[in-house]
């Protein structure tokens, strides 16, 4: 126990460069790509969920039962689902004047659906949810999908959601996490209002998918194939080789942190995300 208290204490101590989080070098793209660009930095809601990581984490004996209960349910139990049970591991993309900015919306913008695929504890749909009269979620685990119905979204089955159209859909860190991406991609084009509709995904880059069978993890069965290593290289491959041949066109772009809370050896977990704001091609 010790040891653990000392290793959470010098985490503490480890320099982190926030500005790193959100460049990149835009001599990688083209002149077109370049101009949909949306820099951004740490705003206030951002630093609002660091410093709850920082107090969670500091809550050093619930983090041990945290630690003993997921080495016991992770033998049948997926992550996700061990997450929903402790109510651990929220997720942040972006925040609501980032969502705002992406979608070039105000304050005042409302449509009438949201369908936020993948929504695990809904802490990320809740920084979209005010400009929406109605929102759907879908979710595979069993505990975040309690959860998700405890915050009054409407869950709809993994197989039903393709059956309605939507104003906006959001896919945040699924696309690297489901079996078949490419035909998720095709249906999600189908089931935007075709008066406007728009997707909002973000992915964790360098792209490397794969997929929770419950406490297992496999290869996707559909293969999405980027070009090159860089954030930058991967962008642009995604635009180019799966987003324009899957119908859409890009509107805007950007660099986030992909966050999440952490354990009692690190307040918080990072990735680079790149997040997209799509439309269908008509």
């Amino acid at each position: 126990m010790g040891k653990m208290l000392l290793e959470h204490l010098e985490t503490k101590n480890e320099p982190i460069d926030h500005v790193q989080w959100y460049l990149c070098n835009m001599s990688n793209f083209d002149e077109e790509v370049t101009k949909l660009f949306i820099q951004f930095d740490l705003d206030e809601e951002s630093q609002k969920f660091l410093k709850n990581c920082d107090e969670k984490s500091n809550y050093v004996f619930t983090q041990m039962a945290h630690n003993v209960m997921k080495g016991i349910l992770g033998y049948f139990m997926s992550l996700t689902t061990i997450n929903g049970i402790l109510n651990r591991g929220s997720m942040f993309v972006f925040s609501q004047a980032q969502f705002r900015q992406l979608m070039n919306i105000d304050e005042t913008w409302k449509a009438d659906s949201l369908l936020d695929l993948g929504a695990g504890d809904g802490q990320v749909t809740k920084m979209m949810e005010s400009h929406f009269n109605k929102i759907y979620v879908t979710e595979q685990s069993p505990s975040m999908r309690w959860r998700l119905r405890q915050m009054n979204y409407e869950v709809l089955e993994i197989d039903d959601w393709t059956m309605k159209t939507y104003d906006v859909i959001s896919c945040l860190n699924l696309l690297d996490r489901c079996d078949k991406p490419l035909s998720l991609l095709e249906d999600i084009c189908k089931s935007l209002n075709p008066h406007g509709g728009r997707l909002i995904i973000a992915v964790v880059l360098p792209f490397s998918p794969c997929v929770e069978s419950g406490s297992r993890i496999i290869k996707p069965s559909e293969r999405i194939a980027l070009k090159g290593k860089l954030w930058e290289e991967q962008v642009a491959s995604f635009v180019n080789d799966v987003f324009i041949p899957a119908g859409f066109l890009v509107e805007s772009f950007s660099k986030l942190p992909y966050l999440c809370e952490g354990d009692m050896y690190r307040d918080f977990y990072v990735l680079s995300d790149a997040v997209f704001v799509l439309r269908p091609r008509l």
